[in-house]
């Protein structure tokens, strides 16, 4: 049956909640794990970024002044199970450094800082895109703004709900203009969206049949 509704992006997000449940996003206990999870998670996958963490947290080093009194070869060293480590280590000192010349190392005037200024602080960082900046906003400071991904594309693109072209400035428009602007619908919206993406919405070989979406196709 053909799902015809005024309003799909929120159809879809209902029929998620209701397959899936909460989901429980952003899985971190301080809002600094959060931001650092952020980072080590760019092309890799939880597991490893979760060995990383762990290394800073049994060394109790997921405190701002300890993280970022560490040297680069220091820091390269405990996030290495994250992969990338040299490169990440560098991205995760760029956005420390940035944090403590302009927020004074302090994490809250970060949150409390205008969304607009803080997206436009936190992409002036080297290594720091829209996807990681937007992920810091929602899940650690609790701004409201969608984060957008690769599911994303692929889920919404395939209910042609997107085009294939759509920018990351498209996409995340399009959701924030079709969604209530709050924090714990974008929270558990993309979360949700990274569950059905890797459980049927596969990037080869989707199970479409299965998947709690097929009736919006």
């Amino acid at each position: 049956m053909r799902i015809m509704a005024k309003n799909r992006f929120l159809d879809i997000y209902t029929a998620l909640l209701e397959h899936y449940g909460h989901q429980n996003w952003w899985p971190a206990d301080t809002p600094l794990e959060m931001i650092v999870g952020a980072v080590l998670t760019q092309n890799t996958n939880w597991e490893n970024v979760t060995r990383a963490l762990s290394n800073l947290k049994n060394a109790d080093l997921l405190e701002f002044d300890y993280l970022n009194a560490l040297s680069h070869d220091e820091l390269a060293e405990y996030i290495r199970p994250a992969g990338y480590y040299n490169l990440k280590a560098k991205r995760l000192k760029n956005l420390l450094r940035m944090i403590a010349e302009e927020y004074n190392g302090d994490l809250q005037q970060l949150f409390e800082e205008e969304l607009d200024c803080a997206r436009y602080r936190l992409l002036q960082v080297n290594g720091v895109g829209e996807e990681t900046a937007d992920s810091i906003l929602l899940y650690a400071a609790k701004q409201p703004i969608f984060v957008v991904d690769a599911y994303t594309h692929r889920v919404f693109s395939r209910h042609n709900l997107l085009e294939e072209e759509c920018s990351y400035a498209d996409i995340q428009e399009r959701f924030m203009d079709s969604l209530p602007r709050k924090v714990s619908l974008y929270n558990e919206y993309h979360a949700l969206i990274v569950k059905v993406a890797k459980e049927y919405c596969k990037k080869n070989k989707p199970c479409c049949h299965l998947c709690p979406l097929e009736k919006f196709l």
